[in-house]
C-alpha cells in the first residue's frame, strides 16, 4: 500500500497531481473524491484555528489495508487512494483525500461514502483541536 500520511495539510497541487496521474488508465468512467476541511468549530467563547493529528502508523497503516482490501471486494473499483494529514493543518486547509475511481458513477459514489465511515469509525487517528486562547480539546468524530 501507498505511503497514506502526509506531514501538514494536503496541498492542492498534491491533489491536481493525483488526479492527473489517472488519465491515461482508460478503462476508468468515474472518479470521485472527498476532501475534508479543518472547520472553525466554535467551542464555548472560542475558535478552533487548527487540528494537530497523531496516529499509532503501524496500526492505522494495518486498518487501512484491511478497509482498503475490503473496498474492493465490495465495489468494482479500479484505483483506490486514501491521504490523511498529520501534523497541524489550519482552519481551510485539507486534511483527508479520498479518491475513488471505477468504470461506472454508481459504485465510485458508493464506495466513497463507505470509505470515509470506515477510516472515521475504524482508523486510530488522533486530532487535538487547537483553540484561538492557545488551549486545546481532544477532536470528537462526528
Amino acid at each position: 500500500m501507498k505511503k497514506v500520511f502526509l506531514e501538514g495539510a494536503i496541498s492542492p497541487e498534491f491533489i491536481a497531481d493525483s488526479i492527473a496521474k489517472h488519465q491515461g488508465k482508460h478503462s476508468i468512467g468515474a472518479h470521485n473524491i472527498f476532501l475534508g476541511q479543518v472547520r472553525a468549530d466554535e467551542v464555548g467563547d472560542n475558535k478552533v484555528v487548527a487540528i494537530e493529528y497523531t496516529t499509532y502508523e503501524e496500526m492505522a497503516n494495518e486498518k487501512l489495508y484491511e478497509i482498503r482490501e475490503a473496498a474492493f471486494e465490495k465495489f468494482n473499483l479500479t484505483c483506490l487512494h486514501i491521504y490523511h494529514s498529520l501534523g497541524e493543518v489550519k482552519v481551510g486547509d485539507i486534511c483527508i483525500f479520498v479518491f475513488v475511481s471505477s468504470p461506472r458513477r454508481k459504485q465510485v459514489y458508493e464506495a466513497t461514502e463507505w470509505l470515509v465511515n470506515q477510516v472515521k469509525e475504524h482508523v486510530p487517528i488522533f486530532g487535538k483541536e487547537i483553540l484561538d486562547n492557545a488551549d486545546h480539546q481532544w477532536k470528537v468524530n462526528s
